[in-house]
């Protein structure tokens, strides 16, 4: 009875704790991938998918049983145990991030005070799925987008590094609980503007989104690092960048957007619960994924390497600067 109480009670806890974030997760997956052909047929001036149960909202459960009843087809030269661990990790990754990610005071899986940098460690692990998954292929034109995958995700890293040293700085802490309750007066999206920006255009590279899709570019390397995956294989990598879209939405929000906060602390604003609002911002950040790939072409591939060297990388370097010697000649210590 005290094994019991000692081991498995606490376990149990953890496990419906962790099953509560991963679950709402799996159906936002989903129904992402409905609401971006929706809103992209909207801009298009066409329906979108509109067949399958009412106004079409089963048509997730169809592309999943869809994909669930394909063969699972191993290419002959392919290292086999790699190629399938490849999307297994991209997948991981994309949920293991949400530990730390606080949707209200006190609400969250993992509050620890280096929240950031496990942020940033399990996002820069991301780019392991898809060299192992190009190389693992044994396919040219695999090995080619994982290539430029491996690059354009190390590429704009480095700005997003940056920005968030911004951030940090005018906080003081690594804990994104803090970083959040440091936005009750203004929300760094306003004072840090350009920075905000740069976040989010780094994020649709980093999350490999048009018009930064270059490693899958249908037009000359047809579909990139995942081009020899079928059934569940391929369905990973893509519930994996659609969960990645969601998680650097959750950070801009967690990082520049306040959070769990209302815009203002007044009523009715403040009538409605922290999770909510959190989850408002985030499906407003999705949108305008949503927009910008239906909105903008894709970039060539020198032109993608230039913005994130020439321009990013300077740009956020030089607000550092700015940032610390505006919070040293003014001596505001967090």
């Amino acid at each position: 009875m005290e094994f019991i109480d000692t081991y498995v009670i606490p376990g149990a806890i953890i496990v419906a704790q962790i099953m509560a974030l991963v679950v709402p997760l799996l159906v936002a997956v989903a129904y992402l991938t409905f609401f971006e052909r929706k809103v992209i047929g909207a801009i298009q001036l066409r329906k979108g998918p509109n067949v399958v149960g009412p106004f079409g909202l089963f048509q997730p459960f169809a592309d999943a049983l869809k994909l669930l009843s394909k063969e699972t087809i191993l290419p002959a030269g392919a290292n086999k145990i790699i190629f399938l661990l490849a999307p297994m990790l991209t997948f991981i990754l994309s949920l293991i991030a949400w530990a730390v990610i606080p949707f209200d005071k006190g609400m969250v899986l993992a509050d620890i005070n280096v929240g950031v940098l496990y942020l940033f460690a399990v996002s820069s692990l991301g780019v392991y799925g898809v060299i192992m998954s190009g190389w693992a292929s044994n396919s040219k034109y695999a090995f080619l987008g994982a290539l430029r995958s491996a690059a354009q995700m190390v590429s704009y890293e480095v700005s997003i590094g940056f920005v968030i040293i911004t951030v940090l700085l005018c906080v003081g802490s690594l804990n994104l609980t803090a970083i959040v309750e440091a936005q009750r007066t203004v929300w760094f999206a306003i004072p840090l503007l350009p920075m905000f920006v740069v976040f989010f255009i780094s994020a649709l590279a980093e999350t490999n989104r048009a018009p930064f899709d270059l490693p899958e570019g249908e037009s000359e390397l047809v579909a990139g690092y995942f081009v020899e995956y079928s059934s569940m294989s391929f369905a990973l990598f893509f519930l994996g960048e659609y969960a990645n879209m969601i998680l650097m939405s959750g950070i801009t929000v967690v990082l520049f957007l306040g959070g769990w906060l209302a815009p203002f602390d007044i009523a009715p604003f403040n009538w409605v619960p922290g999770p909510i609002w959190f989850i408002l911002k985030i499906s407003l950040v999705l949108f305008v994924f949503l927009w910008v790939r239906a909105t903008f072409p894709r970039y060539r591939y020198d032109q993608l390497m230039r913005l994130g060297w020439k321009v990013f990388l300077p740009l956020s370097l030089l607000w550092v600067v700015i940032t610390a010697g505006v919070l040293v000649t003014f001596d505001w210590v967090p």
